[in-house]
């Protein structure tokens, strides 16, 4: 199995592929995986910034970005910092991917893809079950967002081929120019997956 983050292209510099046990192990947890949320969603952030859009205290917010940093997955952005006291971060690509038929010699390393990819499930469904649980009060939002299921019959090369389109539509979406019109526009959270599984 793999896991395309957050969906995008193989563009050169906008995804990196895990390929080392310590950057899974980096990944598997709540709070590391909403930093690297929020450096997507709000782009370069300060340790301070990111405890308070994640809700830790700064002095954990500086250890989650240090494990992130040693793990190759932020780096610092020193040209956006006011003064030498000041420590900016970014994400070192936008995207992240890995598959666990990589690691298959490498127990611990398939153990932390098991523990990332199971981490980021739980997030995927509290995150729906959340908005299942207030969607009537979010007016024109609860009818736009929306749920798909669908039985497929297909082979392991035409799956790939399923999630390479699929990935391209989000791609897509994601690198396009938001246009500056007024219209009402909220972040969102769109994950797909797809693998094998009877009635």
């Amino acid at each position: 199995m793999s896991d395309d983050r957050e969906h995008l292209s193989d563009d050169a510099g906008y995804r990196r592929t895990i390929t080392d046990a310590k950057a899974l192990s980096a990944l598997a947890n709540p709070f590391r995986a909403r930093m690297l949320d929020a450096l997507t969603v709000d782009g370069p952030s300060t340790a301070s910034a990111l405890a308070q859009r994640t809700g830790q205290a700064v002095g954990s917010a500086s250890h989650h970005l240090k494990v992130l940093h040693e793990a190759g997955l932020v780096e610092e952005a020193p040209e956006l910092a006011r003064d030498r006291r000041e420590r900016w971060w970014r994400k070192v690509s936008s995207s992240i991917r890995w598959s666990r038929a990589e690691f298959a010699t490498d127990s611990a390393a398939v153990d932390a893809a098991k523990a990332a990819e199971s981490m980021e499930l739980n997030r995927q469904y509290d995150a729906a079950r959340d908005w299942l649980g207030n969607s009537e009060t979010a007016g024109d939002w609860d009818d736009a967002a929306f749920a798909a299921q669908t039985w497929l019959h297909v082979s392991p090369a035409e799956m790939r081929e399923l999630s390479e389109e699929i990935v391209e539509l989000l791609t897509r979406w994601h690198r396009r120019e938001v246009p500056d019109d007024g219209v009402d526009r909220e972040t969102v959270l769109v994950f797909a997956r797809g693998f094998p599984h009877q009635p």
